[in-house]
């Protein structure tokens, strides 16, 4: 990666033409168990795919070449990469710190898994570095950040959360999932690790789930990768294999994503039926300089608060065409949801939930023409 521009690396990282056949495509090894050389003798190290596998080792050589990593770990999913980490690096009675605007996922997993584990956790505005500092203890062990979070787009200093989190002796890890390896690279700002949902940009064409870990912490990733075997939740070959597929694209499929959502967010924000508009490209976004600072482009991801409330959000959930209503985000379609009411239901009542008039849009590559149109017209 040191050697190839991004573009060039999502391409070939990890990927060099099958030595047998010089297929310029990584082959799909879809096998449960790879023949031994006598006992012991392993081919390139392949023994069972839980363990390793071809295909998922092309992917996850390509992750850390796009992220600047020592290593990528890849999972069957998010949230079992998040599982993993968080069991990996923390123990009963240690110590974390969320995002005031977690991904409900992420809430729901450290509320009612981690804790009933003995892991305690507070949550801070990470957008605010005195806000993290409060939110330290003697035993904190873990900072969680996403930036953009999901689904405000709060933006982070990572650089400057990295210090202060050093300096507690704890880890920083930064969900860089809406970003992407194109846009931000977390361990260059001095996060220790990076973790990625690859169903969403990475993947890139809602055909896929699965996650990711990367990081340059030699130590650290021999115990994550001995926690990915031991717990078993891997990318299997034809997940691996759609995510790679989908990675050699991103570069130009976030261009687009970039270049729509900026004018979707324009278009909100003169919208009189619109209070506010989250999206850091837009000069009165608070985080706006700061992910200026460390971001390439500021992503495909939009959200905004519509006059009349709850009701009234769903009403344009629920009268948008092009937009697709669903969950997840990253697909080349366009996207639109409740979060309130889907992805972060789980947040509910807590002091993560979510604005009842908030609607989230994951702006795709159409003709950015078509989507203002649609939007227009579910607005009223």
């Amino acid at each position: 990666m040191n050697e190839q521009r991004f573009e060039t690396a999502a391409i070939h990282a990890g990927q060099e033409p099958d030595p047998v056949t010089g297929a310029v495509v990584p082959p799909i090894h879809q096998v449960s168990t790879f023949k031994q050389d006598g006992v012991g003798g392993l081919r390139g190290g392949y023994e069972y795919s839980r363990s390793a596998n071809p295909t998922r080792t092309a992917l996850e050589e390509n992750l850390a070449a796009l992220e600047g990593g020592r290593r990528g770990l890849a999972f069957a999913s998010g949230l079992a990469a998040e599982d993993c980490l968080l069991r990996t690096v923390l123990a009963p009675g240690d110590h974390l710190v969320i995002p005031d605007d977690a991904y409900g996922g992420t809430f729901r997993l450290v509320a009612r898994v981690a804790e009933r584990w003995g892991v305690a956790w507070s949550v801070a505005d990470t957008s605010d570095p005195a806000s993290v500092r409060a939110a330290l203890r003697p035993e904190t062990k873990l900072v969680w950040v996403e930036t953009p979070s999901n689904p405000l787009l709060g933006v982070t200093d990572i650089a400057a959360t990295a210090e202060l989190t050093r300096s507690a002796g704890a880890r920083l890890v930064v969900d860089n999932t809406f970003a992407s390896p194109y846009l931000q690279q977390p361990l260059a700002l001095g996060a220790d690790v990076v973790v990625h949902s690859t169903t969403k940009y990475l993947g890139g064409h809602s055909d896929v789930v699965g996650g990711a870990l990367v990081t340059s912490d030699a130590a650290l990733a021999e115990e994550l990768a001995f926690h990915q075997n031991a717990m078993g939740a891997v990318a299997g070959p034809f997940d691996s294999w759609l995510v790679l597929r989908g990675i050699k694209t991103l570069a130009v499929r976030m261009d687009r994503h970039c270049a729509n959502a900026a004018r979707v967010a324009e278009a909100l924000e003169g919208h009189p039926r619109v209070t506010r508009v989250h999206y850091p490209g837009l000069p009165g976004h608070p985080g706006h300089e700061t992910a200026a600072k460390q971001m390439r482009d500021f992503g495909g991801m939009v959200s905004f608060r519509v006059a009349g409330g709850e009701e009234a959000a769903v009403e344009v959930c629920n009268r948008a065409r092009l937009f697709t209503l669903g969950e997840s985000l990253g697909g080349v379609e366009s996207l639109i949801e409740h979060p309130g009411r889907m992805t972060h239901a789980s947040a509910a009542g807590s002091l993560l939930e979510v604005p009842a008039d908030l609607v989230r849009l994951s702006v795709g590559i159409e003709a950015v023409e078509d989507l203002l149109a649609d939007l227009t017209q579910a607005l009223g």
